[in-house]
């Protein structure tokens, strides 16, 4: 995540981040690095040193070879440096194993060691110091009771979670009738927004990634608790699009003129969601297979942060749009995965428990996942530099079915659409309970 020589150059400012992050049990991993790099630097200046003596004895054995024919004792002299080519030959072949240990061990370390996080963000050990910003829309709570999400979806027989949980066990789900038609509704004006309003590119990814961007796009403690493998094959279920449209361009060198890169892409998403807050029984709240909107962002660095602020802003105006009062909230420092330097949550409003809950995360991760995944910018002087990478929810369906419909609901039961998801429900004004 960042660049070694960056840790070399800067070990008190690298160690201070750690414990802004508490995560002391990393602290000694810098002098461990720090100290690797200085071998693996060493066992290759050695290394280039003996490959350029191997040179130069070379061709005094080409130039002795030569006069032997002249004077026998020139051939017995060049057999001796031949002895000393072959003692250097053996040399290289163990520095060589020695440069491959210690850059794997130093990579090792390396994907370890978090990013350094933006001065700006705020320092708490976990999400329970997280920090409200700003909030937009009124929070209301009607006179009547709002039922659990789940209860709302089977007035309308929107939902079947006992047949999923035949299928496929806990944390899947079927969507029926005109839930199923308001979970597509959502997702399609969440498209056309990104589209028509705000000029980003509509991507389609694949839904299956190698564990190389695996590795690119996340943590290794993110892999572990989000992702399915595939079986015997070097592929992985994307968690979010997120992933594979990073991923689309590892390896690549980019023209700046290019940039800014805009892109909203549309995915399935598949979690094992393993850790603290498990699988629901009975509710779609964390579900192991959910389907997003996400909008990503591939820019110059000093331009990632102005990104960063449109692309949060955009959630809050989709949700206004959708008339959801929501709020911002500024992720710590503890809460943050390693590789972002600044993240904050949208929350919307829940009526029925009185309280706001994630729907959209927006991230800006530096340059980690250009580094990486080898993400360059050739610039107008012809040099290149690592990209910014930045993603955001738009929509993330059914959850964001749960501040919908809790925030839609009337006191007979039916539930209201708001004029701008109506082209998207056939016409239709308010969906009506079948019980």
């Amino acid at each position: 995540m960042l660049d070694i020589r960056f840790v070399r150059e800067n070990p008190d400012a690298v160690k201070e981040n750690i414990k802004k992050k508490f995560q002391d049990a990393k602290l000694p991993l810098v002098d461990e690095v720090i100290g690797l790099d200085a071998e693996y630097r060493a066992a290759i200046k050695e290394g280039d040193d003996l490959r350029a003596n191997r040179n130069k004895l070379s061709k005094q054995i080409g130039m002795l070879m030569g006069q032997a024919k002249k004077d026998p004792s020139k051939a017995a002299e060049a057999e001796e440096i031949k002895k000393q080519v072959t003692a250097q030959a053996d040399r290289l072949k163990e520095l060589e194993e020695t440069e491959a240990k210690l850059a794997a061990r130093i990579q090792e370390i390396m994907y370890t060691i978090p990013n350094m996080i933006d001065p700006s963000v705020p320092i708490g050990p976990d999400d329970s110091h997280n920090v409200e910003v700003q909030r937009f829309g009124e929070p209301v709570v009607p006179d009547f009771e709002i039922p659990y999400h789940v209860d709302i979806m089977e007035s309308f027989g929107g939902i079947d979670m006992d047949a999923a949980g035949r299928v496929a066990g806990n944390g899947f789900y079927y969507l029926v009738g005109d839930i199923a038609r308001l979970h597509e509704a959502v997702l399609a004006y969440a498209r056309d927004f990104m589209i028509d309003e705000k000029g980003f590119t509509y991507v389609i990814p694949p839904f299956m990634m190698h564990g190389d961007v695996v590795k690119g796009v996340m943590s290794f403690p993110e892999m572990e608790a989000m992702m399915y493998k595939i079986e015997g094959e070097d592929l992985y279920l994307i968690g979010t699009s997120e992933h594979t449209m990073i991923g689309r361009f590892i390896d690549q060198t980019l023209p700046e003129a290019q940039l800014p890169l805009t892109l909203t892409s549309y995915s399935p998403c598949f979690r094992k969601e393993k850790g603290a807050h498990g699988i629901e029984e009975r509710g779609i709240y964390r579900i192991h297979q959910f389907e997003k909107q996400e909008m990503i962002v591939v820019c110059k660095p000093e331009d990632s942060m102005a990104w960063y602020e449109k692309l949060w802003q955009n959630s809050v105006e989709l949700f206004r749009n959708l008339e959801i009062p929501v709020r911002q909230l500024e992720c710590c420092s503890g809460d943050l995965a390693d590789l972002k330097v600044k993240s904050c949550d949208i929350e919307a409003w829940s009526p029925r428990q009185q309280k706001y809950f994630e729907v959209c995360s927006c991230s800006n991760l530096g340059d980690a996942q250009a580094r990486r995944l080898r993400i360059r910018v050739k610039g107008a002087d012809g040099k290149s530099y690592l990209a910014h990478t930045l993603n955001n929810t738009c929509v993330a369906p059914p959850r964001m079915l749960i501040a919908f419909l809790e925030n839609h609901l009337q006191a007979d039961g039916t539930v209201t659409i708001p004029e701008v998801l109506r082209p998207y429900m056939g016409g239709k004004e308010k969906l009506v309970p079948k019980k």
